[in-house]
């Protein structure tokens, strides 16, 4: 194919940070860039990137095909220096200059505030109203910019001039505030007028000083709400006016009354009262301060109700239809001191609010009237998570009255997948809307009790799904700077981060590996070799933390572990009691994070670095296959999750053992009824260990099962986000028993990984995507699937369709990448480079034939329609009750021939239906005469 002669113009992104490029934190910002796809063969020879600033315009050659994260080619910036920053391409001759893009840094040092931390006395204290926080400011006539530099301890809402600036929500956002503090910057300029003008921020507790935890704790970093304001004005002389926080602004309390992020917030509506009292300075370190690496915290949607009925105790009872994060934006009418009050929960049990997940957490926003008028009541200081609402003290609700305001950190959407199945397709936007309700401001567990923590094992499973399906490098970024900032000194890793819970007992496996695999990810899936390298010393704290646990036998015994959490045969009240052992998985997790952190070593250049951990790696290897594994494969424990972790991470040291932990592990998901056996640890693996064992279509009938306990089966009962157990609510719609239910919570729907890159075939090969692999798994099960996925760049895209006996399978490839293509019953691969491309090939998915008369009982597990014929005979004649127990008596028959069926189910426990039973199956199992 021949080179483009003249390419097309290339779009300059901010890969790492989302679309906010003003105020950014670092002096020498790093560009990316992509080429539309205007043909194929295009080989980039060489960039040009265009810096213009005050100092002028210079043009800088950048002799490289890289495209991503590319460093800073001048000198570095200072602070609140603005550039514009162009780029083009050139093939045999230069495309047009791509549209400019603003880069302007923030304040880079602490001397460069010369505003202090003021809080209100004493409205600054606990249990007060929300404090506002009030100066005048004087602009003047020749006003050329504006800018206001934004920080506190608590959240704030900031006005000028009576006009909320910005629409960022719960800034500065949740950090480890001890070791970083967040600021935000935001252009003002068009709010200000000539002469007098009034800046005011309303604080609120937030996670600084609100309620966290379901220990009752409060305050835990201070015990007063403060401000840091900073606003500069530029006149078009380039005279600099800075008006910060000092003794000079007032405070007044305002009608929020109380606010809470678990609790939910109080507002009086009606005119205060309260006269404005001073504020005073308090000591705060300003070398915590950073600006933001991500997107804010923004209202993304509202839904109007899909009902509004009247519960059994008449109750007015709003059903959005969605599971979702944020509040109830409500307008009503009524007089002056008239007390409204919204409750929320994300179920219903009996035909009310289903408050029991909430814990302790009240999750009710009450507002008291200013009467007279209509009025629009929403809260700025908490969020919920809910699909119902209950409204009381109104008159009759209508829908139009009611909407749904969903809030999250403002991510860009960069991937996407569908199928041939409703169902399988319902399941993924389910694991859509869990992220976007846990992804709020930290990757939180879940969004509606008394928790909403950054769990580190949550994010450590879910973080390949996460970065597949929105950008959120620079949201993560940020959390593993609080991770290490929180890690202990001896290299343990607290259990959340921020580190709230401040639990210095215990280190544990898969939690605390979020340090090793979460920055691993992130470069797999961005190319960034920089965060690798901050991230470095604390990967290694970890990894050498766990070599001293295991000591010279280079086991990870004993102690306190989560192990398997939620295995769905755990009692409700014991979610840790899994069938892996934990000395098993905690070896496993040894095992894979050195390995991780040799390969993240080597890539950096660290020779010895790489050399000592690939030793460790080895050396715990060893140790697990000589302590928990037979000679012929045989795993301690014998659990999925077990023979998943062996397989996935090489710690089976023989062919033959592989061999045969992959048959066992086929045999447990069949002996299982296809129902799900793993919890949070085996959950992400277990579709690839199959694949991987040569039992891709034993994964398909795991993942289409719809059967409790499975992926699908919430799905069946009308979820529309990712519950945190497997049987969250039972099947006859009672809330499972256990004390800790959540029907929004992403960590099982870990598995969309594998939708993404085994289902429709679409995975990294290189490093963000500069090469990619494009393998489909096409199953009988399925007539379609697809995933689309916006890398680096640009838009990749993998898909395959059946038709009568023809596989067609497309894949896009985008300009700077290159693809690896195995397409489905064909052992050669494919290397393509930028296009887009259709292969149309016979189906080699095998048609499954029914058993025959030198079948085997596995052989009738394997033919869907024969097993469904001989479940539902089963059960009609009252031999089993169900699927699950007819699996669970025969797997130890699996070898049996298939002719013996009926005489294995009943040897143990004679049926009066086993005659029925066999005269029932003699159509579609052979007999034994």
């Amino acid at each position: 194919m021949s080179a483009i002669a003249t390419p097309t113009r290339p779009r300059v992104e901010h890969w790492t940070s989302g679309e906010r490029v003003l105020g950014i934190g670092v002096a020498s910002p790093r560009l990316s860039w992509t080429v539309p796809d205007a043909g194929t063969g295009f080989r980039q020879v060489a960039y040009e990137v265009e810096v213009a600033g005050p100092g002028g315009r210079q043009v800088h050659l950048v002799r490289s095909a890289d495209q991503v994260l590319v460093p800073w080619p001048t000198t570095p910036l200072v602070s609140r220096e603005r550039v514009t920053v162009r780029v083009r391409v050139r093939d045999t001759e230069w495309s047009p200059w791509s549209d400019p893009v603003e880069v302007e840094t923030g304040l880079l040092t602490p001397a460069d505030w010369s505003a202090a931390f003021v809080s209100p006395v004493p409205t600054g204290e606990a249990d007060t109203s929300s404090p506002e926080l009030t100066c005048r400011i004087t602009a003047p006539e020749d006003l050329a910019a504006a800018r206001l530099y934004l920080t506190a301890h608590g959240v704030y809402v900031p006005f000028l001039n009576g006009v909320r600036i910005g629409q960022d929500l719960f800034a500065p956002g949740w950090t480890s505030y001890d070791h970083r503090l967040r600021y935000q910057t935001y252009d003002v300029t068009e709010l200000l007028c000539p002469g007098d003008n009034t800046l005011s921020v309303l604080l609120g507790n937030g996670w600084y000083r609100g309620r966290l935890g379901w220990r009752g704790q409060r305050a835990l970093y201070g015990d007063r709400l403060a401000l840091l304001a900073q606003l500069e004005l530029t006149t078009t002389t380039g005279e600099r006016h800075v008006h910060g926080t000092d003794d000079t602004w007032v405070a007044t309390p305002s009608g929020i009354l109380a606010d809470d992020l678990y609790d939910g917030q109080r507002t009086d509506l009606r005119p205060p009262s309260a006269r404005p009292a001073a504020v005073e300075r308090i000591d705060a370190d300003l070398t915590r301060l950073v600006a933001p690496d991500g997107p804010p915290v923004r209202a993304t949607e509202t839904l109007a109700p899909v009902t509004v009925t009247t519960s059994p105790a008449g109750r007015t009872v709003v059903d959005f239809g969605q599971n979702l994060v944020g509040w109830v934006r409500l307008r009503v009418r009524g007089a002056a001191g008239d007390e409204v009050t919204v409750r929320h929960a994300e179920v219903l049990e009996n035909g009310e609010l289903a408050t029991r997940p909430l814990r302790s957490a009240k999750a009710t926003d009450s507002y008291l009237l200013a009467g007279d008028t209509d009025e629009t009541l929403e809260p700025l200081f908490t969020f919920h998570g809910f699909r119902y609402a209950e409204i009381t003290g109104t008159g009759p609700i209508a829908a139009e009255d009611v909407t749904a305001v969903v809030i999250g950190t403002d991510l860009l959407r960069t991937g996407w997948f569908s199928s041939s199945s409703p169902t399988l397709d319902r399941f993924h936007e389910n694991v859509v809307w869990s992220m976007r309700g846990n992804f709020l401001d930290v990757p939180t567990d879940c969004p509606q009790r008394d928790e909403r923590m950054g769990w580190t094992g949550d994010i450590q499973v879910f973080g390949p799904t996460a970065t597949f399906l929105y950008d959120c490098a620079g949201m993560l970024t940020s959390w593993l700077a609080d991770l290490a900032a929180d890690q202990l000194e001896d290299g343990s890793v607290p259990f959340v981060v921020p580190d709230v819970l401040r639990d210095r007992s215990a280190s544990a496996a898969a939690w605390g590996d979020a340090a090793v695999a979460l920055p691993w990810t992130l470069y797999q899936r961005t190319g960034d070799l920089d965060l690798l390298a901050r991230q470095l010393p604390s990967m290694c704290a970890w990894v050498d933390h766990l070599a001293a646990l295991a000591g010279e036998n280079h086991l990870w015994t004993g102690g306190f572990q989560y192990g398997d959490w939620l295995d769905p045969d755990a009692p409700p009240q014991q979610p840790g009691l899994a069938k892996a052992h934990p000395d098993v998985v905690a070896t496993a997790h040894l095992a894979h994070s050195a390995e991780i952190l040799a390969l993240a070593s080597a890539v950096l250049g660290e020779a010895d670095a790489a050399t000592r951990y690939g030793g460790i790696a080895a050396a715990v290897r060893e140790a697990f296959a000589a302590e928990y594994v037979t000679a012929h494969g045989r795993v301690l424990s014998d659990s999925p999750t077990a023979y998943a972790m062996a397989l996935c991470w090489n710690l089976l040291p023989s062919a033959a053992q592989r061999a045969h932990a992959g048959t066992r592990l086929a045999d447990l998901v069949r002996a299982s009824g296809f129902r799900i056996s793993t919890g949070f640890v085996g959950t992400p693996l277990i579709c690839d260990a199959l694949v991987s064992a040569g039992q891709s279509e034993l994964a398909y009938r795991l993942l289409t099962q719809t059967g409790c306990p499975s992926w699908l089966y919430p799905v069946t009962m009308g979820a529309t986000t990712i519950w945190e157990r497997w049987d969250s609510m039972l099947p006859d719609g009672s809330i499972n028993p256990g004390s800790m239910t959540s029907f929004n919570h992403y960590a099982l729907g870990a598995v969309a990984d594998w939708l993404h890159r085994g289902v429709a075939g679409l995975a990294p090969a290189a490093p963000g995507y500069r090469a990619i692999l494009i393998r489909p798994t096409p199953t009988r099960q399925l007539d379609f699937a697809s995933a689309t996925h916006h890398t680096p760049y640009g838009q990749a895209h993998a898909s395959w369709r059946r038709t009568g006996d023809q596989l067609t399978v497309l894949a896009t490839v985008p300009v700077g990448a290159t693809a690896t293509v195995h397409l489905p019953g064909e052992p050669a691969r494919r290397i393509v480079g930028p296009g887009r491309y259709e292969w149309r090939l016979p189906d080699p998915t095998p048609v499954p034939r029914p058993p025959g008369p030198t079948s085997t009982i596995r052989d009738v597990f394997d033919h869907v329609d024969t097993w469904t014929s001989v479940v539902a005979a089963a059960c009609a004649t009252e031999v089993v009750s169900g699927e699950v127990e007819l699996a669970r008596r025969l797997a130890p028959y699996l070898d049996a021939p298939a002719s013996e069926l009926v005489s294995c189910l009943t040897r143990d426990r004679p049926a009066p239906g086993s005659d029925e039973l066999r005269t029932a199956l003699h159509p579609v199992v052979p007999q034994r005469d």
